[in-house]
């Protein structure tokens, strides 16, 4: 349940350029991923319990860093505030951490604000289109808003909070302080969602849960983090976050707490809110899918295998007939959705 190998990016093409320049995507911002690269040394970055995080706090030479910080500034304030430079006043770079693992390369930067020391994160990362329609998908379809802009071979990304759930399963779920019922039915909602959108490799890291303080106890959402894997392999399972064993934590308390029916309810619960968003965003949606359509984010040999395994799933030969991972999105999408519909009627 691994990805087969390491997933190569794929770039934007001028279609789905035109597209995010309708919707507010595209900047011109005051510098490139490359020029992050030039860092002059590199420490391991180590969290409060002395454990190696696999990120570096990178330095920079003194005249990069002078112009790299502010740029970075403006970069956060073109992210947050729409481009409303006053902001900068109260702004400094606190941080700039690396990730050398994963598809896009990651810059973490940590934003200051110098009146009250709060603090905030954005993300400076390679350009990958499989990864911006996993954006787009997450921002139409599922109740999560994001922010991210586009230029060049840069892509910024906001920052998600949440605890990461490999912690919240490894540190959380022992100490039975939480409500598990309710973890256990965001779970199915999450799963459904990230087979609805195809977003693939959902394992514990791969995610964070947000917990909000509500009248009685917290609710719980999960949100993806890593969009890289958006409609790229090949096996239906991999689009299931319920068949990756770094979920087991959680996935028990699915089997403790929830019955079939229970499942079955939260299924059509989150089927149903993915299809009134749908609805509501169906110009944009379709002016999405169009664009993937016509796009090159897998190999033939991984479109012919999903084609198959979903045929076989939904009991449709009309996967057979889809040529790219954007077709096979897109009839994914409308017969789940039109299975929600069924599911109404037989209730």
């Amino acid at each position: 349940m691994k990805p087969s190998k390491k997933k190569p990016p794929f770039p934007v093409s001028p279609e789905l350029g035109g597209y995010l320049s309708v919707y507010g995507r595209l900047t011109k911002l005051p510098l490139q991923y490359e020029d992050m690269t030039r860092y002059a040394a590199s420490v391991p970055l180590y969290n409060s319990r002395g454990e190696d995080t696999l990120w570096e706090t990178v330095h920079y030479g003194e005249y990069d860093k002078n112009w790299i910080s502010e740029a970075l500034c403006r970069i956060y304030a073109l992210l947050k505030t729409d481009g409303d430079f006053e902001v900068l006043q109260h702004l400094a770079v606190s941080r700039i951490d690396y990730c050398i693992f994963g598809n896009t390369r990651p810059f973490r930067v940590r934003i200051i604000n110098r009146l009250n020391d709060n603090y905030d994160h954005f993300y400076i990362k390679k350009i990958d289109a499989s990864r911006i329609y996993g954006l787009e998908l997450e921002e139409l379809l599922s109740p999560n808003n994001l922010s991210y802009l586009v230029d060049g071979q840069t892509l910024i990304e906001e920052h998600i909070a949440g605890i990461p759930g490999d912690e919240f399963i490894k540190n959380e779920i022992p100490s039975d302080t939480f409500n598990q019922i309710r973890i256990a039915k965001e779970f199915v909602k999450f799963n459904e969602r990230c087979f609805i959108q195809l977003l693939g490799d959902m394992r514990s890291y791969n995610y964070v849960i947000s917990v909000t303080p509500d009248i009685e106890g917290s609710q719980y959402r999960i949100r993806a983090i890593d969009f890289d894997q958006q409609s790229y392999e090949g096996r239906k399972q991999f689009y299931l976050p319920q068949f990756f064993k770094e979920n087991n934590g959680i996935l028990k308390l699915g089997f403790k707490h929830l019955t079939t029916s229970s499942v079955r309810q939260y299924m059509l619960e989150e089927r149903s809110l993915i299809a009134r968003r749908a609805k509501v965003m169906e110009l944009r949606l379709h002016n999405l899918l169009e664009c993937m359509k016509r796009d090159n984010i897998s190999s033939t040999q991984k479109i012919h295998q999903l084609r198959g395994d979903l045929a076989e799933h939904h009991g449709s030969p009309g996967f057979y007939h889809c040529e790219t991972m954007g077709e096979i999105v897109a009839l994914q999408i409308r017969l789940l959705v039109q299975k929600d519909l069924s599911l109404k009627t037989e209730m």
